[in-house]
């Protein structure tokens, strides 16, 4: 997808640096984590995503270094930037060049300043769902998703070019880092996803990335429930992922076995 596309998706406050160079940038792979930087690094935008334990954006200097030239943040996040966060480096407006060599930071990139960058994040995974046209599983339980999941993946990928999620990819992040690699295909094309919450007001956003055509419930439990006030509002919760989907198959036995059965 090209940078310049994305950029009107997410609706920045403010994007910084050589706008014109490179918002034609074809953006293959979104990052969160530096350690995890491929072998493409024009073709890559980074989200500097802040939790309570670390802050993304301390890693775009080195980022830059290794040739990423976009990045996602917030207007506090681009202050707080060290030697490019400032009027003296050279950053003043849209059109300016972003920082310079002796402050070590490259010259050539884009500060995407946005409100939330976890929500910018996942409105381009929303976005990226709306092209795609085929059926999607969604796949939400207290345990045996990512079972299910790949379970099914073995079964269908003679038959199907599928996207999954990779591991147990079912948070706010994995999931739209998961949305984001739907791809198109020879073959008929279907995406398996896993979508976990732990706490109530979050399968909402994940919905919006998902949008199961086929919802699959696996067993629910009191595992990861120290968030919710009973039982019944957890399967509530988790069930809110289904409101636009065709069909959801839940086996009264939970087990993973027949679940996929069903599914087939």
């Amino acid at each position: 997808m090209i940078l310049n596309e994305i950029i009107q998706v997410i609706h920045p406050l403010q994007v910084v640096g050589n706008t014109d160079d490179l918002q034609g940038l074809d953006i293959q792979h979104l990052l969160t984590d530096s350690r995890q930087l491929g072998n493409a690094p024009e073709a890559t935008l980074f989200f500097a995503l802040k939790t309570h334990k670390n802050d993304g954006a301390k890693y775009i200097p080195q980022l830059d270094k290794q040739g990423v030239r976009a990045f996602v943040l917030t207007q506090e996040q681009y202050n707080g930037l060290s030697g490019i966060g400032n009027q003296e480096s050279g950053i003043g407006n849209r059109e300016s060049v972003v920082g310079n060599q002796e402050s070590g930071v490259g010259t050539q990139k884009n500060l995407i300043i946005v409100e939330d960058v976890l929500a910018a994040l996942q409105a381009l995974a929303a976005y990226k769902r709306s092209l795609y046209t085929g059926p999607v599983i969604g796949i939400t339980g207290s345990n045996g998703k990512t079972v299910v999941k790949e379970w099914l993946y073995q079964l269908l990928k003679d038959d199907y070019h599928i996207t999954r999620s990779p591991r147990s990819y079912n948070s706010q992040i994995g999931v739209a880092l998961s949305v984001w690699e739907i791809e198109s295909s020879e073959k008929p094309t279907l995406c398996i996803f896993e979508a976990g919450i732990s706490q109530p007001g979050e399968m909402e956003r994940l919905e919006k990335m998902i949008r199961p055509t086929i919802g699959v419930v696996t067993y629910i439990g009191q595992e990861h429930g120290e968030n919710f006030v009973s039982l019944e509002q957890k399967r509530e919760e988790k069930m809110k992922l289904f409101i636009h989907s065709e069909q959801v198959i839940e086996d009264p036995t939970h087990q993973n076995a027949r679940t996929c059965a069903a599914v087939m």
